[in-house]
């Protein structure tokens, strides 16, 4: 699928389309349909599961969307979270610089100047895509934080945060505090983040109001642990900085030859793991991006982005990071709060550093759908792994009878407290069934004759097919709910098999 055909795909079926739609939409702002919330739910409490349940010393906490403006002048965000912008001088319109260029396919540098910028349009002849003009006025910073003003007289200034780690870095005394002052420390948030994004583009890939799932692990470096030995073998694919090409290369090599710490090295492997093998992602539609030079965030000890290939996308792109950003936020944080930072760790006073894993919630989404998708002769199938599917089951009479209906709806009483149930009385069966199938649903029961007869020895039981390979059971009312639960189930325990 391309761009727009997965947009009226999403648009149908009820997971997401632009906000104030019917006042033509808003650009980078999307509201989720029933589906869509589904579905983004079910992401977000995988992610929880997987990330921060398996391990005790990791904690789920909520942070405000509104921050003042003194944290994030020490964050670094109010003079540095910038993108370079540039005008069009004939028609006024403003677009953000590398967008416009690699439309051109000119790749432009994170770090790249404005006055790179410039040359790269002069030189390359850019036009305005609205008025095909090459008059361009000179490419300047533009912060992409969105202000707010406080009070009734709005003389205190505030912001939208602009990522949901700030939080996690404001609370973090407090709760170590709480947590019986001990290291390492996880704080892991999901929430909205803002950017007033100059070109948001790309359905869900861009937004100014975006979801993000992040965890915080906070650490001395000195003592902290995360032994690869028993993972020496394994194989990620790594586009590494200073080879310029992706390869399939062991942890024990990312260790031994690359100087990755093993800390670092073992939530590769978890964060491989979870696509893989929760998200059901092919393992060669994923790998790690390592950005080095002016790409790397300047605060970052080591940097990768995680890339999914997505075709609607035109390739890899990133979906999320793993970063070693060191001491560098408590230290801010604590020079311009005027608190000191240091804790206790093996009777030493430290700093702790910080390892984030950052995955912004759309674009998995987004990625769910794209990825997942595939065609079965005429069928389309949304092949969600069937804890993620937005719906666990839905359920059918096989004609307007009202016998069969009082049993629809009998096992319908019977089975929403504990799953997701579909009811559909709409269309042939066949319609029902393929509706279900791009949704993801991975059951369908049926309610027939057999099911109502009162001289048959089948009372009460329900065809119940299955979306994958479309194969039926039949199954009695008392058989469903064990074989739902069963089939249902995610183990995080289980699927993170290489920590045990």
């Amino acid at each position: 699928m391309n761009i727009e055909e997965l947009v009226a795909f999403a648009k149908q079926r009820g997971f997401f389309w632009p906000s104030a739609e019917i006042y033509g939409g808003a650009s980078g702002i999307y509201d989720y349909g029933n589906t869509g919330y589904l579905l983004k739910k079910r992401f977000e409490s995988a992610w929880v599961s997987f990330f921060v349940d398996t391990n005790p010393d990791y904690h789920v906490i909520e942070g405000s969307t509104i921050l003042p403006e003194a944290p994030l002048v020490s964050s670094g965000h109010a003079s540095m979270f910038n993108d370079i912008i540039v005008g069009c001088s004939k028609c006024n319109a403003f677009y953000r610089a590398d967008v416009l260029l690699s439309d051109y396919k000119i790749k432009v540098s994170e770090g790249a100047t404005p006055g790179e910028i410039d040359s790269l349009i002069r030189e390359n002849k850019i036009k305005c895509p609205k008025c095909k003009s090459t008059s361009f006025s000179g490419a300047k910073m533009f912060n992409m934080m969105l202000e707010v003003r406080l009070g009734p007289e709005k003389a205190e200034k505030g912001y939208l945060r602009p990522e949901t780690a700030q939080s996690s870095f404001l609370n973090f005394f407090r709760e170590y505090n709480i947590l019986r002052k001990s290291l390492p420390l996880g704080l892991a948030i999901i929430g909205r983040a803002y950017r007033n994004e100059i070109s948001p583009r790309q359905g869900l890939y861009r937004l100014r109001e975006l979801t993000q799932a992040e965890l915080q692990i906070f650490f001395d470096p000195a003592v902290y642990r995360k032994g690869t030995a028993h993972l020496r073998d394994r194989k990620l694919n790594v586009w590494l900085y200073n080879a310029g090409a992706q390869a399939s290369i062991t942890v024990g090599e990312l260790v031994e030859k690359h100087s990755v710490p093993e800390f670092y090295a073992y939530h590769m492997c978890m964060i491989d793991s979870f696509y893989k093998e929760v998200m059901g992602i092919p393992p060669e539609r994923i790998r790690f991006f390592e950005k080095g030079g002016n790409e790397k965030a300047f605060y970052n000890k080591l940097h990768m982005d995680i890339e999914v290939e997505v075709e609607s996308w035109g390739g890899f792109r990133e979906v999320g990071g793993l970063h070693y950003r060191g001491d560098y936020d408590l230290t801010q944080h604590g020079k311009g709060s005027k608190q000191d930072m240091g804790v206790l760790s093996s009777g030493q006073k430290v700093i702790p550093n910080v390892l984030e894993l950052s995955f912004g919630v759309d674009r998995n989404v987004w990625m769910l759908i794209d990825v997942l998708m595939r065609k079965d002769g005429e069928r389309s199938v949304l092949s969600l792994p069937y804890y993620l599917a937005p719906y666990n089951l839905a359920i059918f009479g096989l004609q307007k009878d009202k016998e069969i209906d009082d049993m629809v709806q009998s096992l319908y009483k019977r089975l929403r407290p504990k799953f997701k149930v579909f009811l559909d009385s709409s269309g042939s069966i066949g319609r029902r069934y393929a509706r279900m199938d791009e949704l993801g649903t991975p059951f369908c029961v049926t309610v027939d004759y057999e099911s109502v007869k009162k001289d048959s020895g089948k009372l009460n039981t329900f065809t119940v097919r299955i979306r994958d390979d479309k194969s039926q059971v039949r199954l009695g009312a008392e058989e469903i709910e064990p074989f739902l639960a069963k089939e249902l189930s995610m183990d995080p325990y289980k699927l993170f098999s290489f920590d045990q």
